[in-house]
């Protein structure tokens, strides 16, 4: 019964939570929903007046598609996943582990800037680290297959990812979290706004590198080979940076051979993958797990 009463509680407080958001009734800069809408209008707004690959429409191939993703992925879901990560929060308490047992920093002792920093850069090592496991095993890349389904590029394709990589990634994330005791700075919420600007810019058709900054983070001349249906021989990936390229310069799993935009994406086999959202969402299992 503590399990259900969790499950419900936890589910119910995210559902609030997000109506509360859509509504206006939560803190401005808690605000995820109406947050995502805005920068996703901005950086289209960008795409329009400065479209790295021109002759590509303003609404390109599964625009509406990739839109729909977002909303799933990071309101729907989100909802839906709430309750069973925090019956996992309880059954590994149940077990002796809390956040603070695997703790290696005290974020508590920084200073506020210092904590967003660390904060940032461990949860993201964590995401590229995951990321190469997406890529690397067969019964992970089979999921990952739908967000690599992408054939025209934009600030939307970024939320286009199949249900599965939520699971995926969250264990891991929290995995971050744990490194630094569970303690999330007060201010964190910066660092998922940067993040969401920063993953939906490396998605986005507008040509940027950031100068010297490059080195540190992604940019949409990098992220774009990620993408690419051709890599290099013998690689399963490369560029497999999140927000920071910084990773990907040390782990030498870098490949930007120039920036012209005009590159074929996706992978070999990619029309296998349906077209409907409902099909994709099931893809990875039964039938076709096994291709």
């Amino acid at each position: 019964m503590e399990y259900i009463d969790a499950f419900v509680k936890a589910f119910m407080g995210t559902l609030n939570w997000t109506w509360k958001s859509m509504l206006f009734e939560v803190p401005w800069y808690t605000n995820f929903f109406w947050g995502i809408v805005l920068i996703s209008l901005v950086i289209w707004g960008l795409e329009i007046v400065f479209p790295w690959r021109k002759e590509q429409a303003i609404f390109r191939k599964d625009f509406w598609l990739d839109a729909f993703y977002m909303f799933f992925n990071f309101v729907v879901f989100a909802i839906i996943i709430s309750g069973f990560y925090k019956i996992l929060e309880l059954f590994f308490a149940d077990l002796g582990l809390t956040m603070q047992s695997f703790q290696v920093v005290d974020l508590s002792a920084f200073p506020m800037w210092a904590q967003l920093v660390i904060f940032f850069v461990v949860l993201d090592f964590v995401q590229w680290f995951t990321h190469i496991l997406l890529h690397k095993f067969k019964v992970l890349w089979q999921f990952h297959k739908i967000h690599h389904s992408v054939k025209e590029m934009g600030f939307a394709a970024h939320m286009r990812y199949h249900w599965m990589e939520n699971v995926l990634y969250k264990p891991l994330k929290v995995f971050g979290l744990m490194l630094l005791g569970g303690f999330e700075p007060g201010q964190a919420y910066i660092v998922h706004f940067v993040a969401i600007a920063i993953g939906h810019f490396n998605h986005s058709n507008i040509k940027i590198t950031y100068g010297p900054l490059k080195y540190i983070f992604n940019n949409p001349v990098m992220h774009l080979y990620h993408h690419a249906y051709v890599l290099p021989e013998g690689k399963y990936g490369v560029n497999f940076g999140i927000s920071l390229s910084i990773w990907d310069y040390i782990f030498r799993t870098t490949y930007i051979p120039e920036d012209s935009g005009k590159i074929e994406l996706g992978f070999e086999g990619d029309e296998e993958i349906p077209k409907t959202f409902w099909k994709q969402s099931v893809y990875g299992f039964g039938k076709y797990g096994r291709k």
